[in-house]
């Protein structure tokens, strides 16, 4: 590989470049999708050498190439921070976009502010944990481009401004592994759609039908050594997005199809049910109940037996039963056999009463206390997913997890790890402990998972982890988080070829979020990326209007086989549309994407369709040149 190039100032002459920040392997990642991908010149920032090292020893730090006689030059420079001396020395007053993908969502709102301040008209892509502080910033920013260009296009303004999450990003594809029959999800507008594998067809057979098949597996999925992370290149690789007739010709190997799925795994616990339903329950024991209903069924009986032998109305006879309830009223001394009786019987309910009060507060008070504890997994429990992790990623795969309604265990060092309040708040157990000492893991009951996520940022905890795990239940499905992507291939094939009957899947987090970035960063709303093998299909929201290739055609006319293909059509009045399809549905929102779309339908200009796309395919929806790698799609 060719020496990283040490610069400082991008070229003044530069213009219409692309500016990436961040002090991750996500930034490298994304530079390096903008230039192979999109023939972008780009212009990276990193923190420290190290940044720039580490991408070279692994073979991914972008560099400057020539493919067809085109130079595609990348510019490397360090800055502690993303100040605006570096921004200006980044070139971004004149770059058409910049991507801000710092750890800390404070730096990257600082440099958001700033760049803003610098050039008002450029595309802004942010990488942002916090969610509602990702919205409040987007809105801002959308502002000050409005009060730079009052009269900017509506479509260019939605664009202008894009916060994305990492972690949100990926959290589908991970999650999805710990459900059974799906390996990767997609959400747009609402609805969960899964890119489930299909095994190929046996003589005789009607494969099963889903939205459209996204691709066909490659030829070696069925060798240990091959299938996920396999070199395999032309037609003995993976085929995205294929055509009827080259489907229908491919015997022998596997598909991935396009379907809605919902989860329809083990119920929830009784004990979770009767915490959203009854609040009182949860409160108060069973046995507490019964005896203050038996109080309460008491003093009644004792308010109508007075009122019909004293002749008082019910109100006034109900006053003096709680008065000789509480011993404050006085002896009935000259008063009547009966209404002594009632007195006395009255008393004894009062003497009842005294413990069950002191009881019902004890047992809020625990009740309390226990709310703002951990739970622990409970003895018996079986077939849930057990989690490893609960930093951003984990914690977004468990909120994940839990809209699902799939049982999850969690497993943690840090007792003050991000996920915590998250995993207290949904009742999720936690096992807190470190995960390489003997116990930990049983203690989650890993023995009787039906999925185990190690997703924290070490890759030898989680190969640890995963080893460990398979242990205890060599069956066990399996999914590792991984940087690096040879060593993600070593372990994958290795892990297979121990244990063939066991699900295993390795994933990166950058790789799954790099190209959803860098489809931001070309101006168009990415709702998600779905892994193929070692390969990505994107799926993205895109208006006609401007787009030959899909304007004034039918749907089966504008699939493009390798490239792209129509899903679903934005039935939304224009002026009414959700900018953001990606995220879930508001109170009184409705769905307004139609999947089942007829291959008739003429493409207006003012139409929104959702497409499965290439890289290659969404460079050139995008006006853009792709890279010339024969190996990718």
């Amino acid at each position: 590989m060719a020496a990283l190039p040490r610069q400082g100032n991008a070229e003044a002459s530069v213009r219409g470049h692309m500016v990436v920040c961040g002090d991750g392997g996500l930034a490298l990642r994304l530079a390096d999708e903008l230039r192979e991908v999109y023939r972008r010149r780009v212009v990276l920032v990193v923190t420290d050498e190290d940044d720039v090292q580490r991408a070279a020893e692994a073979g991914t730090a972008p560099v400057d190439t020539t493919s067809g006689g085109t130079v595609v030059p990348v510019h490397v420079m360090t800055a502690p921070a993303p100040t605006k001396e570096a921004l200006l020395r980044a070139g971004v007053d004149r770059a058409e976009a910049l991507a801000l993908l710092y750890e800390h969502d404070e730096t990257n709102l600082r440099a958001a502010l700033a760049a803003r301040r610098l050039s008002p008209g450029l595309r802004l892509v942010v990488r942002m944990y916090n969610r509602k502080l990702g919205q409040h910033l987007e809105e801002l920013l959308d502002q000050a481009a409005l009060v730079h260009a009052p009269g900017m296009d509506r479509a260019v303004l939605d664009a202008s401004t894009t916060v994305l999450s990492d972690a949100d990003t990926a959290a589908p594809a991970l999650a999805a592994t710990a459900i059974a029959g799906t390996s990767k999800v997609v959400q747009a507008d609402g609805v969960l759609l899964r890119a489930a594998e299909r095994t190929p067809p046996g003589r005789g057979e009607v494969p099963e039908l889903g939205l459209c098949t996204l691709a066909l597996l490659s030829s070696t999925t069925a060798d240990p050594a091959g299938a996920e992370g396999s070199e395999a290149d032309g037609s003995q690789g993976p085929l995205l997005l294929p055509d009827d007739r080259t489907v229908a010709g491919a015997t022998g190997r596997g598909s991935v199809v396009l379907e809605t799925v919902r989860y329809a795994g083990p119920a929830l616990p009784a004990r979770r049910l009767a915490r959203r339903g009854a609040p009182l329950g949860e409160l108060f024991s069973s046995r507490l109940r019964w005896a203050l209903t038996g109080i309460v069924a008491s003093v009644l009986a004792l308010t109508l037996v007075t009122s019909v032998l004293t002749d008082a109305d019910p109100v006034h006879a109900a006053y003096i039963t709680l008065l000789d309830l509480f011993s404050i009223n006085d002896p009935a001394l000259d008063a009547p056999v009966t209404h002594q009786i009632l007195q006395l019987l009255s008393g004894l309910v009062g003497l009842a009463l005294l413990p069950l009060l002191v009881a019902g507060a004890l047992e809020a008070l625990g009740t309390f206390r226990a709310a703002g504890m951990l739970r622990r997994p409970p003895r018996r429990l079986s077939g849930h997913v057990v989690l490893l992790g609960l930093g951003k990623v984990g914690t977004r795969v468990l909120a994940r997890l839990r809209e699902l309604d799939i049982p999850v265990v969690c497993v943690e060092e840090a007792p003050d790890a991000r996920g915590i309040p998250l995993a207290r708040a949904l009742g999720v157990p936690v096992v807190l402990g470190d995960v390489t000492e003997d116990g930990v893991l049983e203690a989650a009951n890993t023995d009787r998972a039906h999925a185990f996520l190690a997703l924290t940022s070490s890759d030898t905890t989680n190969l640890e982890a995963a080893l460990s795990a398979r242990t205890l239940t060599p069956d066990l499905r399996v999914a590792l988080r991984l940087y690096d992507d040879d060593f993600a291939t070593a372990v994958y094939r290795t892990l297979r070829t121990a244990h063939p009957d066991a699900l295993t899947r390795s994933r990166s987090v950058s790789h799954l979020a790099a190209p959803a970035f860098a489809g931001a960063m070309m101006g168009r709303q990415i709702l998600g990326a779905i892994p193929v093998e070692r390969k990505v299909l994107l799926f993205a929201a895109l208006p006609v209007a401007g787009h030959p290739q899909l304007e004034g055609r039918t749907v089966s006319e504008a699939f493009r086989p390798g490239a792209w293909r129509v899903l679903a059509l934005d039935t939304a009045a224009p002026t009414s549309r959700r900018p953001d399809l990606a995220t879930a549905h508001q109170d009184g929102d409705h769905a307004q994407l139609l999947w089942d779309l007829h291959p008739g339908y003429v493409l207006r200009p003012e139409d929104r369709v959702v497409i499965a796309a290439t890289r290659r395919g969404l460079a050139e929806l995008l006006n853009t040149r792709p890279a010339a790698r024969p190996a990718e799609q």
